[in-house]
């Protein structure tokens, strides 16, 4: 069975960093499509980063493009969402996504196959 874990979460700073991880396990991490999505209070699940399966080419929302950095690492099957520079406005669950095609369907998440727990993200003031 495919299972994602996140970690890594917690209480930071404005200005400060986190780094988020998602173990996958059910699936080998260089045949699948990664990603992060989050959810704040009262709000939709909006796309934040992905990754493609077969390649370094990666695809930010235009609200995290120069401080968050999406990775993986096929050998420990993880992927990583390195947060820098970090607002309020990031406060947010973040969720990790696999996908079987090439890339995440960010369009239609609806249609992910796979989801993690969620991780809670807090930036203060």
């Amino acid at each position: 069975q495919v299972q994602l874990v996140e970690s890594g979460g917690g209480l930071v700073q404005a200005g400060g960093s986190l780094r988020l991880s998602c173990a996958l396990s059910g699936r080998t991490l260089s045949s699948t499509a990664m990603g992060w999505f989050r959810q704040a209070p009262g709000k939709e699940r909006e796309f934040v980063a992905t990754i493609e399966r077969s390649a370094d080419i990666t695809y930010y929302a235009d609200s995290v493009k120069g401080r968050f950095t999406i990775s993986r690492d096929n050998a420990k099957n993880t992927v990583y969402l390195q947060m820098n520079s970090l607002k309020p406005e990031d406060t947010a669950v973040y969720y990790c996504a696999a996908d079987f095609g090439f890339r995440v369907r960010t369009s239609i998440p609806n249609q992910i196959p796979y989801w993690g727990q969620g991780t809670q993200v807090t930036v203060s003031s």
